[in-house]
């Protein structure tokens, strides 16, 4: 009788520096829910707040000093801690700030100032007691914050399709409660939540599926092995590879809002907390762009000319979808939901240009788009009547007159959207068509084509909105822009100062998107 073997375990290599920014937003998110349990509720909400940002600011030191000089395949080879994450997880967290900044927004005296004209709503009145209990007052938002955005760092750097699909879910199921804590919509919004989950769990699906063919087809999830038995070339597996590649990325797409996996996204945005909105509109389209972004580049690059003609028509029918539709919204939230789709097929284009500009480009794009973003829907917030927002595009009418500073910082960031010059939208729509023009070929000249196309739709509704607001009489005067807090008027601040000098001065951050778009392989 022969003895038995021993099995023999290779230790599994942790780079504990290059990981620090995820270790410390996960502490900060296991803090935040001892918080919930142990402090005293008039307390806990200025705790959460004060504990987030901490977390977010450590998490981004901890990115620059030590994840930065760190660079490497880690974690059983599961993360790959490269340009390309490191720089999304530094947007990312960026993006973590403001929402959370947003989120502590209470909307408390209205008092005269450059939003809010003298006796508008004056503390203690109706108009602004209704806003505070407006506000988002459940202090568990932002422990919840912390889990989603612990799961897009992850999201970003997964070099495994099995890490990747645990990190997808571990950025979802916080935002599909986040979306559900509207107070003034509650059945709105847990409508909403529900849509969300449902079509989470499809897009899950879709990923499983696909994650299984490519292991039957390569014998690991490892994208790296995938992209090694690409190029052995074995005809007898080819009938998994395609399918597997197509099924990934359609669970991807589902969360960037792409068409037609797109019915998710205006119900969601409309029916979340706006401030949740923005979070979700500008970090989950990053986290999402990334983990295509490795995909696609490291992958499945091989057999890109099997899959890249289905990927261009989605990307396609993105853009018009997103464009047309665009144009018919009645409600500001979804006005700014299809736009979002919209973009995502801009920066799809860029996607399947396959070279290392369009990396850039894309990373540039995410950045810009996200920073405008959040600072949209944070001034969509302020804008209230009897004491709920004020979200329907007729509410508007003669916002300019009553409130221009608002107004103008509004259009000014629907301008940057619609890609005019000067502003950071047209650089990062130029940094996404011009590698596609040069090496898209044929299909990246219909793209771009159909992508300037679809921001001129896009481009009439937004001044439709302009003249909304500045050349329509009001239609009810009692419809109020709040008083911003200091965290409201940072997350503000910082949107157009992006889009301003995104646009004037784009090169530092062209610079470092173009340094950091280089895969470890």
């Amino acid at each position: 009788m022969s003895a038995a073997v021993p099995t023999v375990f290779e230790p599994v290599s942790i780079s504990y520096a290059a990981i620090s920014p995820m270790l410390v937003v996960a502490t900060g998110a296991l803090l935040g829910v001892l918080v919930e349990a142990f402090v005293g509720r008039g307390s806990r909400y200025q705790v959460q707040v004060i504990l987030a940002l901490v977390t977010l600011v450590a998490a981004l030191g901890a990115l620059v000093f030590w994840a930065m000089p760190n660079q490497v395949i880690t974690l059983g080879q599961s993360l790959s801690i490269d340009g390309p994450a490191v720089f999304l997880q530094g947007a990312l967290l960026v993006f973590g700030l403001l929402g959370v900044l947003a989120m502590s927004e209470r909307f408390g005296a209205a008092s005269a100032d450059a939003f809010t004209p003298m006796g508008a709503a004056s503390p203690g009145s109706p108009q602004e007691t209704a806003a505070t209990k407006a506000g988002l007052a459940t202090s568990e938002v932002y422990p919840l914050a912390l889990f989603s955005v612990f799961g897009m760092l992850i999201f970003v750097a997964a070099n495994d399709l099995i890490t990747l699909f645990v990190a997808l879910e571990v950025l979802s199921l916080p935002l599909y409660i986040l979306v559900g804590l509207a107070r003034r919509r509650r059945l709105l919004s847990q409508e909403a939540s529900l849509k969300y989950f449902l079509l989470g769990a499809f897009s899950s699906a879709f990923f499983l599926f696909g994650s299984a063919l490519l292991y039957g087809f390569a014998g690991s999830t490892d994208l790296r092995h995938i992209a090694a038995a690409i190029s052995t070339n074995s005809p007898l597996m080819n009938g998994l590879l395609l399918p597997g590649a197509i099924l990934v990325l359609i669970g991807l797409l589902f969360k960037v809002g792409a068409v037609p996996f797109h019915s998710w996204t205006p119900d969601v945005y409309q029916g979340a907390p706006t401030p949740v909105t923005g979070f979700m509109a500008a970090a989950t389209k990053a986290a999402a762009f990334g983990a295509i972004l490795r995909l696609v580049y490291v992958g499945v690059e091989a057999s890109r000319w099997d899959w890249r003609l289905v990927v261009g028509l989605i990307a396609a029918l993105t853009m018009l979808v997103g464009a047309i539709l665009t144009v018919t919204q009645t409600d500001m939230k979804r006005l700014l939901a299809y736009s979002s789709i919209a973009h995502a097929g801009f920066i799809l284009v860029g996607v399947l240009a396959f070279d290392r500009t369009s990396v850039s480009g894309v990373l540039f794009y995410l950045v810009a788009y996200g920073l405008a973003t959040i600072a949209a829907f944070a001034l969509v917030a302020m804008v209230r009547q009897g004491g709920s927002e004020a979200t329907h595009l007729s509410q508007w009418a003669g916002l300019g007159r009553k409130h221009p500073l608002l107004a103008g910082i509004v259009l000014l960031l629907l301008l940057g959207f619609a890609g005019i010059p000067l502003t950071a939208g047209f650089t990062a729509k130029f940094a996404v068509f011009a590698p596609a023009v040069q090496y898209g070929g044929t299909m990246g000249l219909v793209l771009v084509t159909i992508g300037v196309l679809a921001s001129a739709i896009t481009a009439f509704a937004y001044f439709r909105l302009l003249v909304l607001m500045y050349f329509t009489d009001p239609a009810d005067d009692d419809v109020v822009a709040l008083t911003p807090s200091p965290a409201t008027a940072v997350v503000v601040t910082v949107g157009v100062l992006a889009t301003i000098l995104l646009g004037v001065a784009p090169g530092m951050l062209l610079e470092l998107a173009h340094s950091a778009s280089v895969f470890l392989l």
